[in-house]
């Protein structure tokens, strides 16, 4: 009898090259493409969250939208769960939507003021109409109430009448009325006091514990994405620099682009960070729509080379975790200098 091979299980959600680019007018006369992907992969586990960081601009929104199936990408190929949700049409991609779903950055926004609490937690029902019996609705809402730490009397107010915290519960509670697989938090916390950021943070941890719900958490506040995230992707105009566990990212950033964002965010007392100096880089973001010719972040790296504008660096692990990538030439040992301040720009 043959050995049998027992293979890991697929990751949930598997991006392989997307591209996504937008027509944008000319300061004169006709249009131009900006690329706002350029072939990310990307793969997010059950049960995970990826945390997805980087400057503004450099496409994180935009994947989110392609990973809702919002946008179509141009390039590439998307898995979920096993299925191509780009070939899907009519009810059976109707019934994948159902499976991914978004918590806004504004809990305020995001929300219609026409309707009660309860309508808005509802409302995802009136398109999914099998999901949930009408005649079992109301109890439904008021077991997701329970789940967010919301009171049943509070089915009846207006978004209105409630505070920033209890808008992004009732935006969470929103999601979940689908039973989805992945939810996509863009900056789900950012609008919100400190003291109320603990406490969705803390809720979203005990739902994903209780319902193995994977989470792609956006967010510019690196100690917020430390704190939530199971692993870092780091994206860079339209590409993904670096990715690998949370903690080795922190530690031991591989890519220049990573060491610099962390630089520039305040260390927890006592972690590995206190002691990272401050990188200062020179010059501004490339824009987009005429990016730099080889590694894109070459142009304000201090360890670029000639064949850093001649050849697109792959992303390949370094080091001796094989899920640790870096996209980079040159890149970082986990003890090298970096200087306050980069070297002379290359053209």
């Amino acid at each position: 009898m043959p050995d049998t091979v027992t293979r890991p299980p697929a990751p949930l959600v598997e991006a392989a090259g997307l591209t996504k680019s937008f027509k944008v007018p000319r300061s004169s006369a006709g249009t131009t493409r900006l690329r706002a992907l350029d072939g990310v992969d990307l793969t997010l586990e059950r049960g995970e969250t990826l945390g997805l960081v980087g400057e503004s601009g450099c496409g994180k929104s935009t994947l989110a939208r392609v990973l809702l199936m919002l946008d179509r990408p141009d390039q590439g190929t998307l898995r979920f769960d096993g299925t191509d949700p780009l070939s899907l049409r009519g009810k059976e991609l109707l019934a994948w939507r159902r499976r991914v779903q978004m918590v806004f950055q504004d809990p305020f926004a995001s929300l219609n003021p026409r309707l009660n609490v309860a309508e808005l937690i509802g409302e995802p029902w009136r398109t999914h109409r099998d999901l949930v019996p009408r005649g079992g609705r109301d109890r439904r809402v008021r077991k997701l109430l329970e789940m967010v730490g919301l009171r049943e009397g509070d089915a009846r107010r207006y978004p209105q009448e409630l505070s920033g915290g209890q808008r992004q519960r009732i935006g969470i509670a929103r999601a979940l009325a689908l039973k989805p697989d992945v939810i996509v938090c863009d900056e789900p916390v950012s609008a919100l006091d400190l003291s109320v950021q603990a406490q969705v943070l803390n809720l979203l941890a005990e739902l994903q514990a209780e319902l193995d719900v994977s989470y792609v958490f956006i967010s510019h506040d690196l100690s917020v994405v430390r704190h939530v995230a199971d692993r870092v992707a780091v994206m860079y105009l339209g590409k993904v620099a670096e990715t690998g566990r949370t903690e080795e990212i922190f530690a031991n950033p591989r890519h220049p682009y990573t060491a610099a964002l962390l630089s520039s965010a305040p260390a927890p007392v006592g972690s590995e960070g206190t002691s990272r100096q401050r990188i200062l880089l020179r010059g501004e973001v490339p824009s987009p729509i005429d990016p730099p010719s080889g590694c894109r972040f070459r142009t304000r790296c201090w360890r670029a080379e000639d064949v850093c504008a001649e050849e697109v660096p792959p992303a390949e692990a370094h080091g001796g975790d094989p899920t640790h990538t870096a996209a980079c030439h040159f890149p970082l040992e986990p003890a090298h200098p970096v200087p306050p301040v980069s070297g002379p720009q290359r053209g």
